[in-house]
């Protein structure tokens, strides 16, 4: 079974994530968008749009969106079989948040790490 296939987004908090974001915008030209981040299109060697992309977003360090974890980001992996990859972390021993959340964008589900970190994992839907 395959495990991680890639990075699917980087998500992290702020103080004051609209100063931030507009930080971001300002100094490294990420088109930050209303919702709080970039999708950046992944792109081939050559310049041409490929499959995929990953999302860059900044949250408020007050909605604790990370938690358990006290870390202020949270990586999103991108896997092939959401089900199958948490019950053998479970299987190894490792922290498995019971919760799992499924829509229109996939399905996520969420492991610690031995330091305490909340890392994400995502299906994306058939076809993405």
């Amino acid at each position: 079974m395959k495990r991680v296939t890639g990075i699917g987004g980087i998500f992290f908090t702020a103080r004051d994530p609209v100063a931030l974001r507009a930080w971001y915008q300002r100094h490294l030209g990420i088109d930050v968008q209303a919702w709080g981040g970039a999708a950046f299109e992944w792109v081939d060697s050559a310049g041409e749009p490929t499959r995929g992309g990953t999302v860059w977003s900044i949250g408020d360090v007050r909605a604790a969106p990370f938690a358990p974890s006290a870390a202020s980001f949270m990586v999103n992996y991108r896997v092939d079989d959401l089900t199958a990859l948490l019950q053998a972390l479970r299987d190894e021993g490792c922290q498995v948040l019971e919760a799992t959340e499924a829509g229109e964008h996939g399905q996520f589900g969420w492991v610690m790490d031995p330091e305490g970190n909340k890392v994400e994992l995502w299906q994306p839907p058939a076809g993405a």
